[in-house]
Order: C-alpha cells, then sequence, then structure tokens
C-alpha cells in the first residue's frame, strides 16, 4: 500500500482486479437494478395509459365541440341566406321562425312552428325560405302555428313566368319536388327552366318572390292546355328556419280595420240605391 502510494507501481494490478470483480459488482446490484427498472416500467406504462385514456376523453370533448360548431355554422349559414332573402321580400315587417315538427302523412304537407298569434301571426299568412316561397298559416295558436306547403294536393298559389310575365296558377301534387300548372294554353310561349314567380295577385303573398322552376312542358296540339310541371324552389324538406312577412298595410293597422270595416257599407248602400232606381 506505501509503495502504491508513492509510486502508483500497482495502476495495472488494480485494473485487472477491478475488471474481474465487475461481474460480481453487477450480479450484486442486479436485484436492485431490476427491481427499480420494474417499478420505472410499471410507473411509466401506467402513466403512459392515464395520458391515453385523458387524450381520448379530451379527443371525444372536442368532436362533440366540433359537430356543434358545425351544426352552428350551418345554422349561421342559413340565418345569413334568410337575411339576404328578407332584401327580396321589400319593406315588410318579417319574423324568423323555426320548425317544430313535421306531418309525416304522405297526403298532407304541413309543418309546424314555435311562433303563434302572441307573435302577431295571421291565418293566410305566407312563408318563406332563403330560395322561395314555402307556403302559408293554416291554424294559429298562441304559441305554434301549421303552415301548408305549397306542394299540399289542396294548396294554390298565383304565380307568373318571370321571362314573359303570363300569369297562371301552380298546384300541389302531394310530391315534395313538384308542382302543376294546367292552365296553360298550348301556343303559350313557356319553356323548360323558366322561372316562376309569385303575382301577387289577391295581395297574400309577396309580388315577385320565386317560386318554381319549370322542369316539363308538353305541348299537344290536340289538346287546350300543355301538360307543365314546376320543381319549388324552396328546400321544403331541408329548411329549418323559415321567414314570416307582414303586407305592408299593416304598418299602420288604424286605418285599415276602419277602411275595411266603411267599405262594405258603402257598397251596401251602392247596391240598395242601385234596387230601389228601377
Amino acid at each position: 500500500m506505501t509503495v502504491d502510494h508513492r509510486q502508483h507501481h500497482l495502476d495495472d494490478v488494480r485494473a485487472a482486479l477491478s475488471v474481474l470483480v465487475y461481474p460480481l459488482q453487477l450480479l450484486v446490484d442486479l436485484p436492485g437494478t431490476t427491481s427499480e427498472w420494474f417499478r420505472e416500467s410499471l410507473s411509466t406504462r401506467r402513466g403512459l395509459q392515464e395520458e391515453n385514456a385523458s387524450l381520448r376523453t379530451q379527443q371525444l370533448v372536442l368532436n362533440t365541440q366540433l359537430q356543434k360548431l358545425e351544426s352552428l355554422e350551418a345554422e349561421n349559414m342559413r340565418l345569413r341566406a334568410l337575411l339576404d332573402s328578407s332584401f327580396q321580400v321589400g319593406k315588410r315587417p318579417m319574423l324568423i321562425a323555426e320548425l317544430l315538427s313535421v306531418d309525416m302523412d304522405p297526403y298532407r304537407h304541413q309543418i309546424e312552428i314555435n311562433k303563434g298569434s302572441l307573435d302577431h301571426l295571421y291565418n293566410g299568412q305566407p312563408l318563406l325560405d332563403s330560395q322561395g316561397i314555402m307556403g302559408q298559416l293554416i291554424h294559429v295558436g298562441p304559441f305554434t302555428a301549421t303552415a301548408m306547403l305549397i306542394t299540399d294536393p289542396s294548396h294554390a298559389i298565383p304565380v307568373q313566368i318571370n321571362r314573359t310575365g303570363l300569369r297562371t296558377i301552380a298546384l300541389g301534387t302531394g310530391s315534395i319536388d313538384r308542382l302543376d300548372l294546367p292552365h296553360i294554353p298550348t301556343n303559350a310561349d313557356v319553356r323548360v327552366g323558366d322561372l316562376l314567380v309569385s303575382s301577387g295577385l289577391g295581395g297574400r303573398f309577396p309580388p315577385g318572390y320565386p317560386v318554381a322552376e319549370v322542369t316539363s312542358v308538353e305541348q299537344d296540339p290536340g289538346n287546350t292546355f300543355s301538360t307543365v310541371e314546376a320543381r319549388p324552389r324552396a328546400n321544403l324538406d331541408r329548411s329549418r328556419e323559415v321567414l314570416l312577412v307582414w303586407p305592408p298595410k299593416l304598418l299602420e293597422p288604424a286605418a285599415g280595420p276602419a277602411s275595411a270595416a266603411a267599405t262594405p257599407d258603402k257598397a251596401t248602400e251602392g247596391d240598395t240605391s242601385g234596387d230601389k232606381a228601377p
């Protein structure tokens, strides 16, 4: 030890002995090293499993939120389209409503909306979407209302061909994608692709609003009228939000009822005087 301390002559011997002893050191340290490795492995695996479960949960939540955002984005687009279409209606009071239910009867095309008489809705009020006229209200309750679509077999709407101005009536057929125009003469100028707009006759529907597009024209010289079919422009089976409009005369409710009440009296007086004259 003294010689090695001062002269370091035994370094090679020490190195050789450390090489020989190294396997014994490994053997002695093996149990502790193995247990530590197992503990770290199990801990790491448990942590990875917990992290994986947490990430799966976060992914599920994010996917759910993404679906909701997509739904809100679609709804926003529909509302924007309704807002754009409201400018086509003109200076009329209007209200946006949502669908509550759809009549599943194949022979009745009716829907229910979440607005009613408390929102000043009335029977016969026109119902629109961003693409065209959908129908009209046929029953109004305090909180809800029922509307008949233009494709209902008992519905008819006065229209005119936008290209020529020819007026006619569009009848519902019971098919969600088809209207009939039964009163067009065979010599009338009507073509596939012609746009049908509301004529405004009767004052119920706003004039000039899209109703349908001509899809079929059959002209038989032996018949008085042509067989003309059209496809509604409104998304009757897809719209979730609808637009309700009021005629401009309802902007002055005080004058409207008074004049309406006075008109029949004057007419009666005229008829009575006419009866007395002879």
